[in-house]
């Protein structure tokens, strides 16, 4: 087992005290910096300007870190799925979505996810570990279509709020000049909800952020999410009215449909007196059949004049086409539950 350390995932002053450690010139740090986020190397020995003994050096105890999709599926709408190998023989899922005027890749913050939402594949599969900031990143750097993406989504795999700090870490390597450059209007962070954290995430990013709603009635979504008994939707909007996002950030509103359940006129009054006062959208997101749900999806007609009917009530509101769903790449279905052991890679 290769027990070497990580490069990928580390700040500026992280590698400062890297090269101080091997003895290394300061401006060696900088050098690694630009090689691993800017060039994109793979591995230490392409990090061509520093001298060989350097690189023999960083080499004994350090590796770039970057690692390569296990398996790779497509849907038929060209969504891709890729399953990536995390720390101690598990897996997370990342879902590349190419549309006509942006490519979108949505990443995974966790292995599993501990918040248990009754719609979604991660909640079942339950929490296994924390993913670093570099292997989010690598999420990014290693898929094909590394060099066309647009816009980052943190909606894959996990709660991005319960893995703060190494969520807040990836961001800063994406946006920072020193890093990969990306403005942080491309990318946007979902939550559930978890209010501490998003106050966290409001004042030290300014990515967008998504909250996932699904319903404004407190007792209904308990059932839909548990998170509701510790901090209730109402709480959050209520948090979200404390800040000034400015013309530039944007806030949005995730919201499964569910046929008979949260699709009625009166959850467009419910959202109505929910959100009035705050600048935001919402999503209307198609629900996917999970095994042992109750749960049945919205019509795309029942979706349509659910946005109509919201859009009238002079909140933004659009039906997100549904990606991927063929090879279970869609919203709440990504998983990794049968893929604990490497060997059973084969059949995914």
């Amino acid at each position: 087992m290769d027990n070497r350390e990580a490069l990928l995932g580390k700040t500026p002053e992280e590698l400062r005290q890297v090269v101080e450690e091997l003895d290394l010139p300061g401006f060696t740090a900088s050098q690694i910096s630009n090689w691993l986020y800017q060039k994109k190397v793979a591995g230490i020995e392409e990090m061509t300007n520093l001298s060989k003994k350097a690189r023999a050096m960083l080499q004994d105890k350090y590796v770039v870190g970057r690692t390569t999709p296990s398996r790779v599926q497509t849907s038929v709408d060209g969504t891709k799925k890729y399953l990536f190998p995390a720390h101690r023989n598990l897996f997370i899922e990342s879902a590349y979505i190419p549309e006509e005027n942006r490519k979108t890749l949505c990443v995974s913050s966790q292995v599993g996810c501990k918040m248990g939402c009754l719609f979604c594949m991660t909640g079942k599969q339950g929490f296994q570990a924390q993913l670093s900031a570099g292997e989010i990143i690598n999420q990014v750097l290693s898929i094909e279509e590394s060099d066309q993406l647009s816009n980052l989504v943190y909606m894959g795999m996990g709660e991005p709020m319960d893995n703060l700090d190494q969520v807040l870490k990836s961001l800063q390597i994406l946006t920072s000049e020193w890093g990969m450059g990306w403005s942080p209007r491309r990318i946007n962070v979902s939550t559930i909800g978890v209010i501490p954290a998003m106050r966290r995430f409001i004042e030290e990013s300014e990515a967008h952020l998504a909250i996932s709603l699904h319903s404004p009635f407190d007792e209904e979504r308990r059932r839909l999410m548990p998170i509701q008994q510790v901090y209730s939707i109402e709480n959050v909007v209520e948090t979200l009215m404390e800040y000034d996002f400015g013309r530039q950030r944007r806030i949005s509103f995730e919201y499964i449909m569910f046929d008979g359940l949260n699709d009625t006129p009166n959850h467009v009054k419910g959202i109505t007196k929910l959100l009035n006062g705050l600048r935001c959208r919402i999503n209307l997101i198609k629900f996917h059949s999970i095994p042992d749900s109750p749960l049945k999806g919205t019509s795309p007609e029942r979706m349509q004049w659910f946005a109509d009917q919201l859009n009238k009530k002079g909140i933004v509101t659009t039906v997100r086409r549904s990606r991927g769903e063929d090879i279970y790449a869609a919203c709440g279905l990504l998983s990794t539950k049968t893929l604990v052991k490497k060997e059973d890679t084969k059949d995914f």
